[in-house]
C-alpha cells in the first residue's frame, strides 16, 4: 500500500452508510480499508473497486483488538477514520439477551474507543480527521431503545472528549443522521409518521450525510463539533 495515497478505515463498510461512504471515499481517491462483520456483496464490490478488507464481530472486544492490530499492519499511513458500525435493539431485545445488550454498548461506544484511542498516534501523522456516526437520539432519547441512545450518547462524548485530548494533531466530530434510509420492514404507516414528524418531509438519503462527512474532513477549523443529519427531525422529537 502506498504510503503517499491517503487512507481511510470504515467500520460497518458492507451496507448501507457504511458501503455508501466508502464508495465516496473511493471516487475521491483513497485507499479505502473497509471492516465489515459478516460477508455481503457490498464488501466485493469494495474489494472489486481496490478496496482492502478486514472482518470483525466489533461486539468481541478480542476481536476489536485483533482488528486493529490487523489494521496496524495492513497500513503505515491513516488519513481518515469513520466509526460507522451499529446495531439497534430495542427495549425487548435488551431484556431478553445480554448478549444484546453487551453488543450495544461494545459496537457503538467500547470498540470505537479502542480503535480511536490505538490508531491515534497513525492519525497524527498526518494531521487525520476522525468521524462518529452517532445519532440525533443523542440529544432527545427514544424510550423505546434505552441502551442504544446511551451506546450512543458515549459514542458522542467521546467525540469530544478526544477532540481534546488529541488535539492539535487530529480533529475529531461526528454526524448525527435522522431518518435517511428507512429499512425494508418499516411499513408505509411507520414511514408517514416519521415524515409527519420531519419538517422537510423527505427521506433524506445517503448523499447528505457524504456531503457533511466531506465538510467536516476538509474544514480545518471544526473539531469536536456534531452536524444533525436529519431534514430537522431532532426539532419535533
Amino acid at each position: 500500500m502506498s504510503n503517499s495515497q491517503k487512507t481511510a478505515f470504515i467500520t460497518g463498510a458492507g451496507r448501507r452508510l457504511g458501503l455508501a461512504i466508502s464508495h465516496a471515499l473511493l471516487d475521491d481517491g483513497y485507499q479505502v480499508i473497509a471492516h465489515y462483520h459478516s460477508s455481503s456483496d457490498g464488501v466485493q464490490e469494495l474489494v472489486n473497486r481496490g478496496a482492502q478488507a478486514l472482518q470483525a464481530n466489533l461486539a468481541d472486544l478480542t476481536q476489536v483488538r485483533r482488528l486493529i492490530t490487523q489494521l496496524q499492519q495492513t497500513t503505515e499511513r491513516l488519513d481518515l477514520l469513520v466509526n460507522n458500525a451499529s446495531c439497534f435493539f430495542d427495549n425487548q431485545q435488551v431484556a431478553e439477551s445480554d448478549e444484546h445488550l453487551v453488543a450495544v454498548f461494545n459496537v457503538h461506544t467500547l470498540a470505537p474507543y479502542l480503535i480511536i484511542n490505538e490508531l491515534s498516534p497513525k492519525l497524527a501523522k498526518h494531521q487525520g480527521n476522525v468521524i462518529n456516526i452517532t445519532d440525533i437520539y443523542v440529544d432527545s432519547p427514544n424510550p423505546n431503545y434505552v441502551a442504544y441512545c446511551a451506546a450512543k450518547a458515549g459514542l458522542a462524548n467521546l467525540t469530544q472528549s478526544f477532540a481534546k485530548k488529541l488535539a492539535p494533531a487530529v480533529r475529531v466530530n461526528a454526524i448525527q443522521p435522522g431518518p435517511i434510509l428507512f429499512l425494508p420492514e418499516h411499513g408505509s404507516d411507520y414511514r408517514q409518521h416519521v415524515l409527519n414528524e420531519t419538517p422537510l418531509q423527505l427521506e433524506g438519503g445517503l448523499e447528505p450525510v457524504i456531503h457533511a462527512l466531506r465538510f467536516l474532513r476538509d474544514n480545518a477549523f471544526i473539531t469536536g463539533e456534531a452536524i444533525k443529519v436529519d431534514g430537522g427531525r431532532s426539532l419535533m422529537i
